[in-house]
């Protein structure tokens, strides 16, 4: 795997096309596109709208939060004229914000779409744990300046992975038509100052990283002890859980596809977080019905 790739300027891309972007959200309401806000997705086609000459229309693999950053956030659009491969990423950067820019792109099938042919979506929600307020990393990291003990959080988060029904960790305004979600593997691990809450799921509810990540927090500081997490779950109302953690800490990093689809591999971020050395796709997904069935293998099958 490389991080530079040579960008094509003589071959067109057309047809429905596969990006990758990365933005910090400060200053943002969100991934979707509001009328009375800034949004991420209204940047992204604005920008592609100057290189294409005429409006166009990203889907994204998951909605993010205001205030939420993305590493690898993937959308797809229907190109409705050829470009090259240099014009689509850089002509886009030349017109974004400096806050947000297009890593790479590639043509895909036109059966793809970057939500709902998902396997799964990660997150980091980094916890800069030290007495001194963040300086460089204000806008990235959440600060506690509490210690915290990551090895009782990681033990307390473990009551949530497998399917269960979420609502003590949803928000109020959560618009999911069901609780339910399969959390693949949640780790909390200290590095240095840094507490770094990873997770991954086939999808979240509004607010749920957020939630759990406000509730191991309380774990954490010694608050509230190792079954604090599961017992939560248990209550199944947001109104008897925890806090919200703030949104600055978070960041989607990956949201995983099949290999068919001939996605490019990264290093996980944030940067921040590069010692780790974890590219993506790298971890093997549960054997469940939406994974299979995503993946277009019969579910029977995969029972059987």
């Amino acid at each position: 795997m490389t991080l530079f790739r040579p960008l094509d300027d003589r071959h067109s891309l057309s047809g429905r096309l596969a990006m990758g972007v990365e933005y910090d959200g400060s200053a943002y309401c969100g991934w979707q596109r509001l009328k009375h806000a800034p949004s991420v997705q209204a940047e992204l086609e604005r920008a592609l709208a100057k290189v294409a000459s005429q409006p166009i229309t990203v889907h994204a693999s998951g909605r993010t939060d205001s205030g939420v950053h993305a590493t690898r956030q993937i959308v797809h659009f229907d190109a409705p004229v050829p470009r090259s491969n240099k014009a689509w990423v850089f002509g886009v950067n030349a017109n974004l914000a400096r806050d947000v820019a297009v890593r790479w792109v590639r043509e895909v099938p036109d059966d793809f779409h970057s939500r709902f042919k998902a396997l799964a979506r990660r997150y980091r929600y980094i916890i800069l744990n030290q007495m001194s307020r963040p300086v460089l990393e204000r806008h990235n990291v959440t600060w506690c300046r509490d210690p915290l003990d990551a090895d009782a959080m990681h033990r307390a988060a473990q009551a949530l992975v497998g399917e269960h029904d979420f609502s003590s960790f949803r928000a109020a305004g959560c618009q999911s038509k069901t609780p339910w979600r399969h959390l693949h593997f949640i780790e909390v691990r200290r590095h240095g100052p840094l507490v770094v809450v990873d997770v991954q799921g086939n999808a979240f509810l509004h607010h749920m990283i957020r939630n759990i990540v406000g509730a191991l927090v309380s774990v954490g500081r010694g608050e509230q002890g190792d079954a604090y997490l599961a017992e939560l779950l248990a209550l199944k109302d947001r109104t008897l859980s925890d806090v919200t953690a703030p949104a600055c800490g978070l960041h989607f990093v990956d949201s995983l596809y099949d290999d068919s689809w001939g996605l490019p591999q990264e290093p996980l971020g944030p940067n921040l977080l590069a010692f780790l050395g974890e590219w993506t796709g790298e971890r093997p997904l549960p054997d469940c019905p939406m994974v299979e069935f995503r993946r277009g293998r019969p579910v029977a099958q995969a029972r059987g």
